[in-house]
């Protein structure tokens, strides 16, 4: 498959600088790989011309005279913001003129327009986001969702589960483990809602649509126990910003230890390919790039402070999702499931 992708070369606090050598580079690692820059033009021309993508036989100028700013709100990006390059990067998407789109723009503005523009698949409620953490396999571990839905209900947790599923798979892990976060392993732990979580993803596995380990815990995430670890945004954020503020203390601490005295400095010398090694396996970089999953496309969100190698890692993330076909893959597992059906209606509710 020669995968297309979109790219809202204006996003972020870097813009052109940072998107476009990343386009390059991507460009000079897949041979059949096409990209649609989407921006200003007269903005984007002397990055263009800089690492040579003037001209270049795959890649496709798309103009978009607005931009969306880190400080726009929602409303401004919907409704004002009608020719920004983030809308227009997901209108090709939903034209079939690319396969995914890449935006470092801000998280609530990317969301609401992808979910306006694209809308969300039959059988899934809520799109989530999903991205990896690092792990001590060196693998990587998908987690979702990561804060787009604060509360969530165990249908919704499944959902996240079949998600979570196609997107490893793309990524290629064969029949990927699934956990669900919770306080502990035992299935009488959790609140009502985790347990009925618990009850879907255990009926799921049962008939061969899921491979669904059973509960896991927040060391777990780390330690590589499952490939991909489901909760509700909310636990999902507070997970994330945990993990990353405890790898920026590592990284702070042997910095200070390395740098105390001559002695310390001599031994960091010593021990540079080490560290190297630990940063390169640590650094947040690698694993930028963010899905929105469970719309009728793919859209991926780079970290807004991202510099040119962050954003090529978000932009493989989407060649590799693409590639795999992880819309359709999505589909055929909520097909299997018959996740899109109706529910009690609030009489019968209240009756059992």
């Amino acid at each position: 498959m020669t995968a297309s992708l979109a790219v809202d070369v204006m996003g972020g606090d870097l813009g052109p600088s940072a998107t476009l050598p990343a386009c390059r580079a991507l460009l000079d690692g897949h041979a059949q790989c096409r990209v649609l820059l989407v921006g200003q033009p007269e903005v984007m021309q002397p990055g263009l011309d800089l690492h040579g993508l003037s001209g270049h036989p795959r890649v496709e100028i798309v103009p978009a005279s607005e931009v969306v700013t880190m400080d726009d709100s929602v409303e401004i990006a919907l409704r004002r913001k009608k020719d920004s390059s983030m809308r227009r990067a997901i209108e090709l998407v939903k034209d079939g003129k690319a396969d995914a789109c890449v935006s470092s723009g801000n998280t609530g503005a990317l969301m609401a327009v992808a979910r306006y523009v694209l809308k969300t698949l039959p059988g899934i409620d809520r799109p989530a986001i999903a991205t990896y953490l690092p792990n001590i396999t060196g693998s990587g571990t998908l987690m979702l969702d990561l804060g787009a839905n604060v509360d969530c209900l165990a249908e919704h947790l499944l959902q996240f589960a079949v998600m979570g599923t196609a997107f490893a798979a793309a990524g290629g892990h064969a029949n990927p483990r699934v956990g669900l976060l919770n306080i502990g392993e035992e299935i009488i732990k959790g609140n009502e809602m985790i347990k009925q979580a618990g009850e879907l993803l255990r009926q799921a596995h049962a008939e061969g649509r899921l491979n669904f380990l059973g509960n896991v815990e927040g060391n777990d995430i780390f330690k590589g126990t499952a490939d991909i670890v489901v909760c509700d945004g909310f636990v999902g954020n507070v997970a994330l910003k945990t993990s990353e503020g405890l790898a920026q203390m590592l990284s702070g601490m042997i910095r200070q230890e390395f740098t105390r005295g001559p002695m310390s400095r001599l031994m960091a010398l010593a021990a540079l390919p080490v560290l190297r090694r630990f940063r390169r396996r640590v650094d947040h970089r690698r694993y930028n790039g963010a899905a929105l999953l469970g719309l009728r496309g793919l859209v991926f969100k780079s970290h807004g402070s991202a510099d040119a190698f962050a954003f090529q890692q978000a932009m493989e993330r989407a060649h590799e999702a693409a590639e795999g076909r992880v819309v359709q893959e999505i589909e055929r597992i909520l097909a299997a499931l018959h996740t899109h059906r109706p529910r009690p209606s609030s009489q019968q509710s209240m009756a059992g």
